[in-house]
């Protein structure tokens, strides 16, 4: 099968979340199963290019239309991690994509807008006839409405469209000249069946169209894609999930096990497995001796990722006081889109900024979150929603039990201590439903308690979450699935 990836993020080149670390390993994983898999992205000049090999221009003189004009852009070729991709180099009045970063600029509505347009116009004019083309998020969620409303009638009628959400936070809300841009008919595409957004009067909605106009739409956990459709989770789009609801499903995400692995992982000091599992604390000392914390009898609990909303910053700023009062170790690693949020946490770290106990790396550094993973015993992951959430089975990999919320893929992956209704074999860390401090304190409590009190039990904790298998073997195969069942037969 002849499979085309069309993103806004390709891990390592292209990172901010979790979204490229999924393209990277979904490709990956459909690669080594023999299927031939490309990937479209935006030459944006803040790539890592030293992660790109061999570099070069293969297509010349594609014009793109766009609005009232055609716009020049050269695309070019490399490989990431063995990965074959394309970027698209725009040579736009506009500079699309020589900003210094992914997102964050007023126009990325109509940054992205075109980057559909262009990454479509390449297919069609590189006589490229892929069996599926993979869309991902708001970013590209115009790319199917185009395929369908454009492209079909020049020719393009083989391809077929898998639309995943990764998260409905984030849905592209525009004017309806975002169309016009893009070459659409706001008068065709304007009303609730198709672009029309269901609470705000004369808004587009891409996410929405990608929903409609894709021939099967998944999200990143069979938890979210419940919480979406039956819940304020969804933002707005459960009408449209609930109508379009026989072509829509979750998978979960996995991880790459090349990457975060303990037993190879080049950025830990020692390496370790099910089977040695005590070498885990040689990393313990090495995370202690890396932030001058002191070595004594206590767990680390640990938080890295994202500082924002969506992730509980708000429990998780509790959480490190709370966690020093019951005599534990804190090490967070992260930052905030957020202005307010980064400054509040440059405060706390002011605060503990002596304490032989605590260290606040406000920033992302991803071979020192390998560490982290390694050196702690307990990480947090208390997000007020989760579409599926990566930090989790990472550190279930390494042996680090998760705290979590009861939420979205927290709630497909970890399964509690005391409460889960599995066989003690398959309970693999600590789960709390209240998004509120005194939820937050509950889990946190047990996981202390168990730790000190029954060491035995939280290791076999440890062994029953390093067994578990969260890599995309099983992903991949849905996702073939999903392929299979919606391509031209």
């Amino acid at each position: 099968m002849f499979i085309v990836m069309v993103a806004s993020e390709c891990a390592p080149v292209a990172k901010v979340g979790g979204l490229g670390d999924v393209i990277q390993g979904l490709s990956k994983e459909l690669s080594m199963r023999g299927h031939a898999v490309e990937v479209i992205l935006p030459k944006y000049d803040c790539l890592r290019y030293d992660r790109i090999w061999g570099l070069t221009k293969t297509f010349s003189d594609l014009w793109v239309p766009y609005f009232n004009q055609w716009i020049h852009c050269d695309v070019y070729f490399g490989f990431v991690e063995g990965l074959k991709c394309f970027f698209i180099d725009a040579h736009s009045p506009q500079n699309f994509f020589n900003r210094g970063l992914f997102y964050g600029n007023p126009d990325d509505g109509e940054r992205f807008a075109f980057f559909c347009r262009a990454a479509l116009e390449f297919l069609l004019k590189s006589g490229k006839h892929p069996d599926i083309i993979h869309c991902h998020d708001w970013q590209t969620a115009l790319a199917p409405v185009l395929l369908y409303e454009v492209y079909q009638h020049l020719g393009m009628r083989h391809p077929r469209v898998c639309y995943t959400l990764h998260n409905v936070g984030h849905q592209g809300i525009h004017g309806e000249q975002i169309l016009r841009l893009a070459g659409l008919n706001p008068a065709t595409l304007m009303n609730r069946e198709r672009l029309a957004d269901d609470h705000r009067p004369g808004a587009v909605n891409l996410m929405k169209g990608g929903i409609v106009y894709s021939n099967f739409v998944t999200t990143v956990s069979p938890r979210y894609a419940f919480e979406i459709r039956h819940s304020s989770l969804g933002m707005g789009l459960q009408h449209v999930l609930g109508v379009h609801h026989q072509k829509f499903g979750g998978v979960l995400n996995g991880i790459d096990y090349n990457v975060w692995n303990p037993e190879i992982d080049p950025h830990v000091p020692k390496h370790y497995s099910v089977e040695t599992v005590e070498d885990k604390y040689a990393n313990k000392r090495a995370l202690r001796n890396r932030f001058w914390l002191r070595e004594q009898f206590s767990p680390i609990i640990s938080f890295v990722g994202r500082l924002d909303h969506q992730k509980g910053v708000d429990l998780i700023f509790h959480a490190v006081p709370y966690c020093l009062w019951r005599g534990c170790q804190f090490v967070l690693l992260g930052s905030s889109p957020h202005g307010h949020v980064n400054a509040a946490f440059w405060n706390l770290k002011r605060r503990f900024n002596d304490h032989p106990d605590c260290h606040l790396e406000i920033g992302y550094n991803e071979e020192l979150a390998h560490l982290i993973y390694a050196g702690s015993d307990i990480i947090l992951v208390p997000s007020e929603y989760e579409p599926c959430g990566l930090t989790q089975m990472i550190g279930l990999k390494y042996g680090t039990l998760p705290v979590v919320r009861n939420t979205g893929g927290l709630a497909d992956t970890v399964f509690d201590a005391n409460h889960a209704a599995k066989p003690y074999h398959e309970r693999n860390g600590f789960v709390f439903n209240d998004y509120n401090w005194p939820g937050l304190e509950s889990a946190l409590s047990r996981a202390i308690g168990l730790w000190g009190h029954y060491p035995n039990h939280f290791r076999e904790l440890m062994i029953n979450g390093m067994k578990y298998d969260y890599s995309w073997n099983y992903p991949g195969q849905h996702y073939l699935n999903i392929y299979n069942h919606i391509r031209e037969p």
